[in-house]
């Protein structure tokens, strides 16, 4: 396992931008799982340790397009139809066994190779078959509804670079490259934790004065859904001694441990001195809402993520910090998400030098343009807001007010696995 440096998520200063913050993580921090080898059956969703090159030219030879009949462009009359004899056939996986000579037509089906020497295929649905030969319409071009060897991968080109993260098409095209195994970072193990004497499990009686514990779920749902190896081990009460303890546990068999609350300056904040007691804290104030207590450090040599305790707060900056982080972590060159415009359906007003995350939902007006709706209220410890959503709209540090009708970045929830 590759090792962090005792300072790698150090930051100084004041709040740090979103962006400052994620590039200087991408240029220290290393990838902490290991390759392993799998097969394709199991590589989906998984992150590429190794290029994949392309074993052989795919297609492996010319071949026809559509149902058809091959010939020799040049056999055809340019303004009227021609009739050719029909001298054989070639299907898929059965090529027509010999060569074929000028003045002659095959019946060739999809996939199937090219007979050597002809140059085009003409549709079934523009010929006529006639007493053992097709009758060929005038107007096709020289070289149709031919497809040509390697034209979708040659041999000895990289079809998948190491980095990626499978999606079914990359499996498929893995397959496609003469794959049957592939070079694989081994799943981030994750541990999870919540904090606080206020919270409790669901599903049991709550006590006077305690809340249902939902980061723990929410938090665990997220990282699964990226392809990490949850441990859920439940909740830390406020004590340093203990929570140090369970933490230091959890870093022994584990890549990165990821807490929610505790982490900023309070009485009651103990996992900031736990941290601090097994390895080392940079509190890492973020300039985004909801969110900014933030903090990154290491217990031990083993990667520790302190997310706010509010729960919108929890998610929002585990998609927008933490993702691209552990991202990074289990060896993927692309973190970031895609943001696409969409419009305003309110208005808002917001501090200049932050980022802030609008929950919204997406409706179509009566010209088909993408509104953005907000949710009415905007609190960090309202989780129905993130049900009503289908994703974020992001407002950058040097905005101050957006009024309805206003081009804006949404950031749809599908794109970061929610």
């Amino acid at each position: 396992m590759a090792q962090l440096s005792d300072d790698c998520f150090a930051f100084g200063g004041g709040l740090t931008p979103v962006d400052d913050a994620l590039a200087q993580l991408a240029r220290v921090l290393p990838v902490v799982a290991e390759p392993e080898e799998t097969g394709l059956d199991a590589a989906h969703g998984r992150i590429l340790a190794e290029d994949v090159a392309v074993r052989g030219d795919v297609p492996p030879h010319d071949n026809s397009a559509v149902d058809g009949f091959a010939v020799y462009f040049d056999d055809l009359a340019p303004g009227t139809e021609t009739v050719l004899p029909v001298v054989g056939r070639a299907a898929a996986g059965h090529p027509y066994p010999k060569t074929q000579r000028r003045g002659e037509a095959v019946r060739i089906f999809t996939g199937a190779p090219m007979p050597a020497g002809p140059d085009t295929v003409m549709m079934q649905e523009d010929c006529r078959v006639t007493d053992g030969a097709v009758v060929i319409r005038p107007g096709i071009s020289r070289g149709a509804n031919r497809r040509f060897r390697g034209e979708d991968l040659e041999a000895g080109t990289v079809a998948l670079e190491a980095g990626r993260r499978l999606r079914a098409q990359d499996v498929g095209i893995a397959a496609a490259a003469g794959h049957r195994t592939l070079s694989v970072y081994r799943p981030l193990r994750a541990a999870v934790f919540s904090t606080g004497d206020e919270i409790c499990d669901p599903g049991v009686a709550r006590p006077d004065g305690k809340i249902f514990d939902s980061n723990r779920f929410a938090l665990s749902a997220a990282l699964a859904g990226m392809g990490c190896r949850v441990s859920d081990l439940g909740i830390l009460e406020d004590d340093r001694d203990r929570i140090g303890t369970a933490l230091s546990s959890a870093a022994g068999n584990h890549d990165v441990i990821v807490t929610s609350g505790g982490v900023s300056t309070g009485g009651e904040d103990h996992v900031r001195g736990a941290v601090e007691d097994h390895g080392s804290l940079h509190v890492w104030r973020v300039a985004i809402k909801p969110g900014r207590p933030v903090a990154l450090g290491q217990v031990g040599q083993v990667p520790f993520i302190g997310l706010p305790g509010n729960p919108v707060a929890a998610m929002v900056t585990f998609l927008r910090i933490a993702r691209p982080l552990l991202l990074r972590l289990a060896g993927a060159t692309e973190t970031e998400p895609r943001l696409f415009r969409v419009r305003s359906g309110f208005d808002y007003t917001k501090k200049r030098n932050r980022r802030e995350y609008v929950r919204v939902r997406l409706e179509a007006d009566t010209c088909g343009t993408l509104i953005a709706r907000r949710f009415p209220r905007e609190g960090a410890g309202i989780l129905s807001s993130m049900v009503y959503a289908d994703g974020l709209v992001e407002l950058p540090e040097t905005v101050v007010a957006v009024s309805r009708g206003d081009p804006v970045d949404y950031l749809p929830f599908s794109e970061v696995g929610v």
